[in-house]
């Protein structure tokens, strides 16, 4: 059944006359005529009764016109929300992420791509873990993901589908809070435990520095004191003294200058890593296309 042969009865039940109604459906008489028997032929029985002037309905045929002008309403104003949802998709761009990036990086980004959403287009921020995050991304749930990249972090995107760009470089450093003199409150290399403020092994950023420190020459003495599923936890824990947790120098660079945050230990303990740009090999919309080309330049 096709919604045209709804349309056409519709047509007819209102205008009672074959010529008048194929003129304003603006087919051929004979051709009208064929598409109400096929809509007869689908229903299983007549809706018109032959042979009369002006058009007369069936029973079956006034029973199902009423159905007939709900449906096509219905598909009409579904064909409507359609192309709206269409046109706000094309100025809708999603990017997932992790939460610390979304506080950090992404929020300095935004500030230099804001002028490029004019005003109706609209960035999504989609936070999760780095499984999430990728899984957006291949389901197509997500224009592009923003992640950490490390050679001992495995980032399951296959490069024949997917591309991208590095957009920083950052280092987690070994922080604590800064006592009245400037220095760290849990200083790192002494030969008593100090206690540390550790990630849970579910984050990216936690298996990066379990693997760093598991193979590292100069691994200080840690006493896990706590574990958070969020480097903003471990931030506010660091500074309100709680102890030492490594956290990315994008996020704590302020304080330390303000004298808040001091490093715990030397450069040897420090972590670089990268911050990689994710999207798909395929055409994107415009604005999303356009945003891309931005952070492509800078």
């Amino acid at each position: 059944m096709q919604l045209k042969w709804l349309e056409d009865f519709i047509t007819l039940a209102h205008e009672r006359s074959f010529t008048r109604a194929a003129e304003l459906r603006h087919v051929t008489h004979p051709a009208f005529g064929r598409r109400i028997r096929a809509l007869e032929a689908w229903a299983g029985t007549p809706l018109i009764e032959r042979g009369g002037a002006p058009v007369r309905l069936t029973p079956a045929g006034q029973a199902f016109l009423e159905t007939a002008e709900q449906l096509a309403r219905g598909l009409a104003q579904s064909h409507e929300e359609l192309q709206a949802i269409a046109g706000r998709h094309a100025r809708t761009v999603t990017l997932a992420t992790g939460r610390t990036l979304a506080r950090t990086l992404v929020a300095d980004l935004l500030v230099r791509l804001s002028p490029l959403l004019g005003t109706d287009g609209e960035l999504h921020i989609r936070t999760g873990s780095l499984a999430e995050t990728v899984d957006g991304l291949q389901r197509g749930e997500a224009d592009f993901a923003i992640l950490y990249h490390h050679p001992s972090l495995v980032v399951p995107l296959d490069a024949r589908q997917f591309q991208h760009l590095t957009l920083a470089s950052d280092r987690l450093v070994p922080m604590a809070r800064a006592d009245a003199r400037g220095t760290p409150l849990y200083p790192l290399g002494g030969e008593a435990p100090v206690p540390h403020v550790a990630y849970a092994r579910t984050l990216a950023l936690g298996r990066l520095l379990e693997d760093h420190l598991a193979h590292h020459p100069a691994r200080p003495r840690l006493q896990r004191l706590l574990e958070c599923d969020s480097p903003d936890a471990s931030y506010e824990y660091v500074l309100k003294g709680l102890g030492v947790a490594w956290l990315p120098w994008s996020m704590v660079q302020t304080d330390c200058q303000a004298g808040r945050l001091a490093p715990a230990g030397d450069r040897r303990l420090e972590l670089k890593f990268d911050v990689r740009l994710y999207r798909p090999k395929r055409r994107l919309a415009p604005l999303a296309e356009a945003l891309w080309a931005a952070m492509a330049r800078r």
